[in-house]
């Protein structure tokens, strides 16, 4: 399995309306478009005085991956949908994809 772990640096005063929008609207749209949501929500700590938050997703592949993401971020219920309410927030991100077994994204999976 491919593990996704992005983080998003956030504007000041903005993380928990993203996390909101994150969960409540970005998420079931990600989910219902077949991608494996693990786990998304607030770090715990603010590096550098910053407001941060997380995404984790799983993936059968690279391939997978590649396919799922550009025909997830093409689509008019992105584009139309939370897109604009995410976007706005995000200072910066950075993903880091890496090989695992399904066992490990069983375990981090929280829901």
């Amino acid at each position: 399995m491919i593990l996704e772990i992005r983080t998003y640096r956030l504007k000041s005063g903005t993380g928990d309306e993203f996390v909101r929008v994150m969960r409540e609207e970005s998420v079931p749209l990600l989910e219902e478009s077949g991608i494996w949501v693990v786990d998304c929500g607030a770090s715990l700590v603010a590096e550098g005085g910053h407001e941060e938050a997380y995404l984790i997703r799983a993936f059968a592949s690279l391939e997978a991956h590649h396919e799922q993401e550009e025909r997830f971020y093409g689509s008019d219920a992105w584009r139309l949908g939370p897109r604009e309410a995410i976007v706005s927030r995000i200072d910066s991100y950075h993903t880091i994809v890496l090989e695992t077994s399904e066992q490990t994204v069983l375990a981090l999976q929280r829901r």
